[in-house]
């Protein structure tokens, strides 16, 4: 992501930054497949509690077959201080005293080489919240390491060859995708400048045991050659890349290298600076061809990272330019024979934007290259106040689905229909620039689930952005396990969602059925879960059409005491896809209180009392906008307003303050998911800023 990737480092966190005191346990644990004698065993187990409440706790467990495949697994474990799993979810867990057993469920029974299966649970506790020490798996003790009797295989996932002369087969034999991100395409010293681990041969394995068939490799070449007119690529920079797409190559990836940051760095002077720009790039692409001449055809070339041109008379200009880019790269690396001649070669739309004109202008430059392995690409960002979550814009509504919708079928009708393979280069939320939680889980997950579904439809390939937010490249573990889940589950099925991830309980008053909207998105309902049980429907729940709800009895027994936050975590099944995850929750609406500060650091005092905000909105005593993009009065989550739940306050940014009138009050509007709204006053004075409650 052109432009963003300095945010994005600051923003990763890594598995093993527990909160709660707990610490991360990584154990080797024997694992035994039981049905296939004289197999080779082996596993990693990361047992971790990232949040922990008075009398309660939340654990993720992941563990990953360091031997051969399995089918079924079983993980036990005792808890040396008592504790008592309360809930579970992507395994079925049941417990006898201090002993607990988590079995697979259907959809995540079988595990390859290297391959994670991820699962958590909600607990209880008292006196102590001790992690176990040990684990043993289809009732084999932890040993650390993988058994002897079988070698365990040394050769990368099967990938099918390239299919000759046929770029469609091509693509789709690239999907899932995944970008490694924030690392070579790092403005650095090397690959290390922004904040991720050096890369190695056991990350690339790592990744590819997930699932993913392509890798694209992101990589900025401006502080990495010499002046003009050569621009000579330092050799210690062209061997580094030349390695790393080598142990992609042999991991058995679709490869995709490019000129990356360049073309904000410098590469967006072409209007005014045309031909030593032009030089540049073209000394470059005759370089790196050079260098990859005879590579695997796996390996594909993208000629340019979301171009974009500064100072430019307007569109005309842009797309002439773009198209004078392309048509150099493409003739540069036919030129350089070897397998460069047919190679695949990635061309973008400016900005690489799906929009019309956009797309119109890659059409008119691919017509006249006239080959047939060229590849066609954009980025899908969704639509930006959902993405950004800014003027109101918090769930994935119809506004949002079509948004999707319409780009995803542009780029089908322009280019797939007529045989021209498309990838989306990079996928996800501009939120996640900040963090993952920018955008509420449950709306998030819903946003994923349809994007792998249109995109399958379409006949896209997708890869994902990851600038190791997402998965960890030291611990091997996905950051946000669920999420992942329905990544996953996207490529190749659909999975039932519902309106909701959450049912908000009042922690005071009578106790009434709770209702929420399946979404079955093709699938049939099989059934409500708590834990490893079944509820029962007509007592517990009924279902009616698309309503699910939950009966008045049930809920009663699921808030149990009414303590603040998440009492219970259901699972609503399907007959395809992941699980929909309900947490039960008991709330009262959150209490703000006066504070003073400056426009640097300014902090409400918040009783959150088990609700989580959703937005701000923000306006002057007349009712006119306040605060940044004053064309809404919904403001931006994480820029001019963030929740900080630990610290029970709500702070507001100096960017906020810098967009509102000085002596002028403003009124701010809490929207919380409860459907609470709290109103709250605010006035700069200087630098000075007092609030008093509404």
């Amino acid at each position: 992501m052109a432009g963003l990737s300095g945010t994005l480092r600051r923003t990763r966190w890594r598995f093993g930054l527990i909160t709660s005191g707990i610490a991360v346990l990584l154990a080797g644990v024997g694992l035994i497949n039981a049905g296939a004698a004289h197999a080779a065993a082996g596993c990693r187990v990361a047992y971790a509690a990232p949040s922990q409440w008075p009398d309660g706790f939340t654990a993720n467990v992941d563990v990953t077959n360091l031997g051969d495949p399995l089918n079924g697994w079983r993980l036990t474990w005792t808890f040396p201080s008592g504790q008592r799993v309360t809930q579970a979810w992507n395994a079925t867990v049941t417990q006898s005293g201090s002993d607990v057993t988590a079995s697979n469920v259907g959809y995540n029974a079988a595990l390859g080489t290297n391959q994670t299966a991820s699962f958590g649970f909600n607990g209880s506790w008292s006196g102590a919240n001790n992690a176990p020490t040990s684990f043993a798996l289809n009732g084999v003790t932890c040993t650390g390491s993988v058994g002897p009797s079988t070698p365990p295989p040394s050769t990368p996932p099967p990938t099918t060859p390239p299919p000759t002369g046929n770029p469609m087969a091509y693509v789709a034999a690239m999907q899932p995708g995944w970008n490694l991100g924030n690392t070579f395409d790092a403005v650095g010293a090397d690959e290390t400048a922004w904040g991720n681990p050096r890369v190695t041969q056991a990350q690339l394995d790592a990744i590819r045991a997930q699932g993913f068939n392509s890798i694209r490799i992101p990589v900025t070449w401006s502080n990495h050659h010499g002046p003009a007119p050569s621009y000579t690529i330092d050799a210690a920079w062209l061997n580094r890349i030349k390695e790393v797409v080598g142990w992609a190559l042999d991991d058995g990836f679709y490869v995709m290298i490019n000129l990356h940051h360049d073309s904000w760095q410098w590469i967006h002077e072409m209007p005014t600076n045309r031909t030593t720009v032009l030089n540049r790039y073209n000394a470059l692409w005759t370089q790196i061809a050079a260098a990859f001449r005879d590579a695997s055809p796996r390996l594909h070339f993208e000629s340019v990272n979301e171009p974009q041109f500064a100072n430019s008379s307007g569109d005309a200009q842009n797309a002439q330019l773009l198209h004078e880019l392309n048509v150099n790269f493409h003739r540069i690396v036919r030129a350089s024979g070897g397998n460069n001649a047919t190679r695949m070669l990635v061309l973008p739309t400016l900005h690489t934007s799906s929009e019309q004109a956009r797309i119109n202008e890659l059409t008119t430059t691919i017509n006249q290259l006239n080959d047939r392995n060229l590849i066609a690409t954009v980025h899908f960002y969704g639509y930006w106040p959902f993405s950004v979550n800014v003027a109101g814009g918090t769930r994935f509504d119809a506004t949002t689905q079509q948004d999707l919708v319409d780009s995803f079928d542009r780029v089908y009708n322009a280019f797939v229909a007529r045989g021209i393979p498309v990838v989306i280069g990079e996928y996800g939320l501009l939120g996640f620039d900040r963090h993952t939680g920018t955008i509420q889980q449950g709306e998030k997950l819903k946003f994923f689930e349809f994007l792998g579904y249109y995109a399958r439809h379409r006949q896209l390939t997708t890869q994902l952005w990851d600038n190791g937010q997402h998965f960890n490249r030291i611990s091997y573990q996905w950051t946000d396990p669920e999420l992942f889940a329905q990544i996953k589950s996207s490529w190749t099925t659909r999975s039932g969602t519902a309106s909701a991830d959450q049912v908000y309980v009042p922690r005071t008053g009578s106790i009434t059925a709770k209702s929420l909207t399946l979404h079955l998105n093709g699938t049939t309902f099989a059934g409500l879960r708590q834990g490893s049980t079944n509820l029962t429907q007509g007592t517990d729940y009924t279902v009616s059409g698309n309503q699910l709800t939950l009966t008045a009895s049930a809920v009663t027994r699921l808030v149990g005491n009414r303590a603040y936050g998440v009492n219970a975590t259901l699972q609503a099944r399907f007959s395809t896809g992941v699980p929909w995850r309900i947490d039960v929750i008991s709330y009262d609406p959150p209490v703000l209180s006066n504070a003073t500060g400056s426009t640097a650091s300014f902090a409400i005092p918040t009783q959150f009392r088990g609700d989580q905000l959703a937005t701000m909105e923000a306006r002057y005593a007349d009712g006119s906008n306040a605060g940044p993009h004053d064309w809404t009065s919904y403001k931006e989550f994480d820029v001019a307003f963030a929740p900080d739940y630990p610290g029970n306050r709500i702070t507001l940014t100096d960017t906020f303050f810098d967009a509102v009138r000085d002596g002028a009050a403003v009124t701010l509007t809490f929207h919380f998911w409860s459907g609470t709204q709290v109103t709250y006053r605010v006035t700069k004075s200087g630098g000075s800023v007092t609030g008093v409650t509404g």
